[in-house]
């Protein structure tokens, strides 16, 4: 577990950085700042999602995560979550800042070979290079992130913790399940949320995002059987 909970701190820390460096910047500044970090969120969106080498599953996994979502109703829940956390820290509930730190953060840390190999590294072998290599760059991002999105972005390390330790935890149980495949599919449809969520921030549309998270496990669920079938 050591792998991920260095993970968490350098995303807390990283976080509390950019909170304080937010402070100190202008309305306009914050802005530009902000249009400038949503076009890279689209750049790491984009670079995932081109990575998919079965269209067809990403396209039926977003379909089905879609309806999946909307009957769940996630994106109330993220919302009446985010009302509560705005409450909570400022005092008045003006806007889903929270939700939208907490949204963009989790997926960008939780999506990709990294958080699923680092952590099965950490838990089968005791080796946590891979995570702390993460953690490197995960500190750097939540700098940045935090310096816009708030404090919604260092809230984003509970779902770490949650899932890569999980993953540590469980490694001599999952890892026989766990296929490259699957990883680079759910990697390509987290790519595509993390591509909506850029255009959220740039105002350009308004996704419901949280309504979609369902593809990610869909995605995994379909390759996974697609390859034990041997269809490809």
């Amino acid at each position: 577990m050591w792998g991920t909970i260095v993970n968490v701190l350098a995303i807390v820390i990283g976080s509390l950085v950019g909170i304080k460096s937010g402070n100190f910047l202008s309305d306009s500044t914050k802005d530009t700042v902000s249009k400038g970090v949503a076009l890279g969120v689209l750049l790491i969106g984009l670079q995932m999602a081109f990575e998919t080498q079965q269209l067809i599953i990403v396209l039926v996994s977003m379909v089905l995560g879609g309806v999946t979502g909307e009957l769940i109703g996630i994106e109330r829940f993220l919302d009446r979550s985010a009302k509560f956390l705005e409450k909570r820290y400022q005092g008045e509930s003006t806007d889903k800042g929270i939700a939208k730190g907490f949204v963009t953060a989790t997926l960008i840390y939780c999506v990709g070979a990294m958080a699923i190999m680092g952590a099965l590294q950490s838990g089968l072998t005791g080796n946590h290079s891979i995570l702390y290599a993460k953690s490197i760059l995960d500190g750097v991002t939540s700098i940045v992130l935090a310096s816009t999105l708030g404090v919604g972005v260092a809230l984003s390390a509970l779902p770490l913790l949650i899932y890569q330790g999980s993953i540590t935890l469980l490694a001599h149980f999952i890892e026989p399940f766990i296929i490259e495949e699957a990883i680079v599919e759910m990697k390509a449809v987290g790519g595509l949320l993390i591509v909506a969520i850029g255009l959220n921030m740039l105002e350009l549309t308004k996704i419901r995002v949280g309504n979609l998270l369902p593809a990610i496990i869909y995605a995994v669920v379909f390759t996974t059987f697609v390859m034990k079938l041997g269809w490809t």
